[in-house]
C-alpha cells in the first residue's frame, strides 16, 4: 500500500492567525485623452472639395473621440452625402448626428447614419426619391436611368432600415415625399432595438436629391 508523505521542498501553510486579512479591491486607473469636435452641417449640401477636412477628420479620429454633426440642411448633392457617410461609417470615432432644424432628402441620410442620434423639438425629417438630369443618346440615357434607380433603392433600404419599412421606401421609391415631425421622428427610434456601440467599427461600419 502506497502513504503519500508531504515532501520537504514544499513549506506547510502558515497558521490562519498570520494570514494577511483580505484589504478589498484595488482601483486602477487609465487617463485616455478625449477629443470633442463639433461641425455644423448647414445650407445645401455642396460638392465634396468643400468637405476634405471633415473625411480627414473622420477618418483619423480614435476610437475615444467624439465628433458631433449638427444637422440643419435641405439635402444637396449625392455624392457628397455618400462620402459623408461612407467615412462615418468608416471612423473609429463615435460620431453622433443632432438633428437642431431640418434634414432633408441627403440630409435625412447622413443624419440616420451616426452611431447616436439626438432629436431637438420641433424638427423635420423629409425623404423623398432622387432628381437628375441626363444626356447623350436615349439608349445611353434609359441604361442610366435604371442604373441610377437600382442604386438609389439600395443606398435607400441600407441606410434607412430599419427606420422606414419597407412600405415607406416602396413609397419613396414611386414619388411620394415622406415627412415627419421630431415626435414622430423621436417614435421610431425608440422602436429600434439599437446594438451596443464596440469599442471598435468593423467595416460597414452623385446625383442631386
Amino acid at each position: 500500500m502506497l502513504h503519500a508523505t508531504p515532501s520537504r521542498n514544499h513549506a506547510a501553510p502558515p497558521p490562519e492567525e498570520e494570514l494577511e486579512p483580505f484589504g478589498g479591491l484595488v482601483r486602477y486607473e487609465r487617463h485616455v485623452p478625449i477629443h470633442q469636435v463639433s461641425y455644423y452641417l448647414c445650407g445645401e449640401i455642396q460638392e465634396p472639395q468643400f468637405y476634405t477636412e471633415l473625411f480627414y477628420t473622420l477618418r483619423t479620429a480614435a476610437e475615444t473621440d467624439l465628433i458631433y454633426l449638427h444637422i440643419n440642411s435641405p439635402g444637396g448633392d449625392f455624392n457628397t452625402g455618400l462620402q459623408i457617410i461612407n467615412n462615418m461609417l468608416a471612423s473609429e470615432a463615435h460620431v453622433i448626428t443632432v438633428l437642431e432644424a431640418r434634414a432633408y432628402s441627403m440630409a435625412a441620410f447622413i443624419f440616420l447614419s451616426g452611431d447616436e442620434l439626438i432629436v431637438h423639438d420641433n424638427c423635420q425629417l423629409m425623404f423623398h426619391t432622387y432628381s437628375s438630369s441626363f444626356a447623350g443618346k436615349g439608349s445611353e440615357q434609359m441604361a442610366e436611368v435604371h442604373a441610377l434607380g437600382n442604386w438609389f433603392e439600395k443606398v435607400t433600404t441600407r441606410l434607412c432600415t430599419p427606420f422606414l419599412s419597407a412600405a415607406d421606401i416602396s413609397h419613396i421609391l414611386q414619388g411620394s415625399d415622406l415627412w415627419m415631425d421630431s415626435d414622430e421622428i423621436r417614435r421610431r427610434l425608440g422602436r429600434i432595438k439599437r446594438p451596443p456601440a464596440e469599442p471598435r467599427k468593423s467595416s460597414r461600419k452623385k446625383a442631386e436629391t
